[in-house]
């Protein structure tokens, strides 16, 4: 496993200080970001998901804790708009370039609007996927915030 991606490529050109940590991936797993979480001996909360939907018909990249939901009204919320939905994964995969089990908010292929969850930053430290299945990066979400120049809601149930 290669632990140099589009992602931890983004933010090492970003000067963002973080760590890759390489897990075992089950691709039968029925929550990746609660497997991650398990594999890397780290609280759920601090391991963070990324899912991709569609807010008004446009695309959006959300990062919630791993153990929660996203609320279709607050995202709809967060960036304005009447109505969300997750993207299908085909349509995610395309869009990011990434896999599903490895999509990662850096270094997507075409920037989206992106928000994270507005309690993950009261973390010193949470874990995002880095571009690849098995493979999560470490860093203090406000560089997260910053790098992807997201911002911050209540977006969980």
């Amino acid at each position: 496993m290669s632990k140099t991606t589009r992602a931890t490529q983004l933010l090492s050109q970003s000067g963002v200080t973080f760590s890759v940590h390489a897990y075992e991936y089950d691709p039968g797993a029925e929550r990746v970001g609660l497997q991650a979480a398990e594999a890397l001996g780290e609280a759920p909360h601090r391991v963070l998901k990324t899912l991709m939907a569609e807010v008004d018909g446009r695309p959006v990249c959300v990062v919630v804790p791993s153990d929660r939901e996203v609320s279709m009204k607050k995202l709809a919320s967060a960036f304005g708009g009447k109505s969300a939905n997750m993207m299908k994964p085909a349509d995610a995969e395309r869009l990011t370039g990434y896999h599903v089990g490895g999509i990662s908010p850096f270094g997507q292929q075409k920037s989206v609007p992106t928000a994270i969850e507005a309690s993950a930053l009261a973390e010193p430290l949470v874990y995002i996927n880095g571009g690849q299945r098995g493979l999560q990066v470490r860093l203090d979400p406000k560089d997260a915030l910053k790098t992807l120049k997201a911002i911050a809601a209540p977006l969980i149930a």
